[in-house]
């Protein structure tokens, strides 16, 4: 197991990728802290977990509150007095045009996108140190690629690739490695929030698939296995890294029938 022993907090594990990280962490030997605002969408991850044999615990977080971050991080000490692995998940998505985007909308995207990550790397980051542990980071393709109507989400994805490499610059010597995961569509809740947000909800996705060599839109658990990769031995060497796991975005082309 790649894990075992090893304690791991996921942000945004009440659903789509944060809990396919969860899932995938705890089959590698993780106990895992499911850390959500979604209390009801933690709890089922947990439930999952456990149904296969794994160890789970939920902690109802709102990462964009510094208090509620601190309660995160008190929690996860005083029960399992370190932290191997911060996997940086949380975050929502705004479909809209940067004029059309309130104050509010913008701030709170900010808020949680890239100020979650500040948050919780910031004060887990002293008990990191101790176990030269990892961060992992979830930026997307769209921190590379803009598309329509997510000005903001796009902001703040490139926002966490240039975090990534800040944190590692930093706290490499201590012995922390930080990276970041920079994934396609996947079939998940931010990106069903994308294609019902457009006219055509089921074209949307379906375009979306040929945007990709691979001709179809990612699985949560392609993503997950590639942060349970960077959160054990195996990723030692590497710090600083966006790795793309996008199915070829940008690459894909119709068949010459269509």
């Amino acid at each position: 197991m790649k894990l075992k022993n090893r304690i791991v907090v996921v942000t945004g594990a009440g659903s789509g990728i944060g809990r396919a990280c969860a899932i995938e962490s705890a089959k590698e030997g993780a106990q895992v802290i499911v850390a959500d605002i979604n209390l009801q969408g933690a709890d089922e991850t947990v439930r999952q977990i456990v149904a296969n044999k794994g160890q789970a615990v939920v902690f109802k977080t709102d990462v964009s509150n510094p208090e509620s971050v601190k309660q995160l991080v008190d929690f996860t000490i005083r029960s399992f007095t370190k932290i191997d692995t911060l996997i940086n998940n949380a975050a929502i998505q705004v479909n809209k045009t940067i004029e059309d985007i309130t104050f509010e909308e913008w701030n709170l995207q900010m808020s949680v996108n890239v100020g979650g990550i500040f948050l919780c790397s910031k004060y887990f980051l002293p008990y990191l140190r101790i176990t030269k542990g990892s961060i992992v980071n979830m930026s997307s393709v769209n921190g590379f690629f803009v598309e329509p109507m997510c000005a903001g989400y796009c902001t703040t994805k490139a926002a966490i690739i240039g975090l990534t490499k800040a944190m590692a610059i930093d706290h490499g010597h201590e012995g922390v490695r930080v990276n970041c995961i920079c994934p396609g569509y996947i079939d998940a809740g931010l990106a069903e929030g994308y294609f019902q947000s457009q006219p055509d909800p089921a074209k949307a996705r379906v375009e979306a698939g040929r945007l990709h060599a691979l001709w179809r839109i990612g699985k949560p658990e392609e993503v997950a296995r590639v942060a349970v990769f960077l959160s054990g031995d195996d990723a030692s060497f590497m710090t600083g890294a966006s790795v793309v796991v996008d199915g070829g975005f940008g690459s894909g082309l119709p068949p010459k029938s269509l």
